[in-house]
């Protein structure tokens, strides 16, 4: 009985073979442990929020785990932009009988017609980029995510405010299809020029898009039922740290202009090509259904140290020098 147990020879539990099992078996568990604790991370929004070093004391980033889904997802990569990157359409027409032009191409096997905004802010970017510049883009009125994916298909940072629900969806569906949890950080809120409420107005048939003026949300989508709510207000000088750059910010808010800059004050003040490169939706119409107008926007501008801005469309592109 070779293999019987022998009294004479007890296990010697102290043994270094039992040493070395015992160490190495505790530092795999503690691997997999610390493993697992930053994957659950990794899915976490707030934990890249935390990453992105900015001071959110005033706001929480919205939760995109814990949100209801939408459906049905549409979705698609973008044509034409160097960088490319996929979002998840909100407008899907009238269907069967007239579906939007988007959901037509994805049946011919086409990519989503490029937005001119996503161009532009890779343009910007990539000037940037090549002067050695890095920091944050901020997309004000982010919509379905146009801006901030074509910001974030190239690396950086973003920090996105959106007030419409449907909207906020798309975006955490974007979030999820560009594999960006770690550079996107989006708020369900409106940029504005003091800390409330306010309310919104959203179009039945467009719920994707909205405006602060019932009347400039007529205008500017051409419907006549519409839904009111209401929705956080927030100045960007609040959640934007001064020790943080901004290479990019972007503001569309449907006549909303003026309120976003004013609370922003601070943030453009800083000298030369520390102020962000600013691009923000210049309509006449709307800005004046918002009780502010192009020159009380432009007055503004020059007493924060933007003397120049050049018209590209309805959108203004303005910018400091060293």
């Amino acid at each position: 009985m070779a293999n019987a147990w022998k009294r004479d020879k007890p296990t010697k539990l102290l043994s270094p073979k039992f040493l070395f099992l015992l160490s190495s078996s505790t530092f795999l568990l503690l691997f997999l442990f610390i493993f697992s604790t930053s994957l659950s991370s990794f899915t976490n929004p707030t934990f890249f929020a935390l990453n992105t070093h900015l001071s959110f004391n005033a706001i929480t980033p919205f939760d995109c785990i814990n949100s209801t889904q939408a459906h049905p997802v549409i979705a698609s990569v973008v044509e034409g932009v160097r960088h490319p990157f996929l979002y998840s359409l909100s407008d899907f027409g009238t269907l069967p009988d007239k579906p939007h032009k988007n959901i037509v191409r994805v049946l011919k096997g086409k990519p989503f017609r490029k937005p001119d905004i996503s161009v532009t802010v890779q343009e910007v970017l990539e000037k940037a980029k090549s002067e050695g510049r890095d920091g944050f883009v901020v997309d004000v009125g982010a919509n379905v995510g146009m801006a901030s994916f074509a910001a974030a298909a190239m690396g950086f940072r973003v920090v996105a405010f959106e007030p419409v629900f449907e909207n906020l969806q798309k975006i955490c569906e974007g979030v999820y299809f560009n594999r960006v949890a770690d550079l996107v950080t989006v708020f369900e809120a409106a940029a504005s020029d003091r800390l409330g409420n306010i309310t919104i107005h959203k179009l039945v048939g467009r719920l994707d898009n909205s405006a602060v003026s019932a009347t400039g949300a007529k205008m500017a989508f051409k419907s006549n039922e519409e839904v009111a709510f209401q929705v956080r207000t927030i100045p960007l000088d609040i959640v934007i740290p001064e020790s943080e750059r901004v290479l990019l910010l972007k503001i569309d808010v449907q006549g909303w202009e003026y309120h976003v800059l004013k609370g922003a004050s601070k943030l453009l003040s800083r000298k030369g090509s520390q102020a962000p490169y600013l691009i923000y939706e210049e309509d006449e119409r709307l800005l004046q259904a918002s009780n502010s107008s192009a020159k009380e926007i432009r007055d503004f501008l020059q007493s924060v140290g933007y003397h120049k801005c050049t018209q590209h469309g309805t959108d203004a592109h303005c910018a400091k020098k060293d």
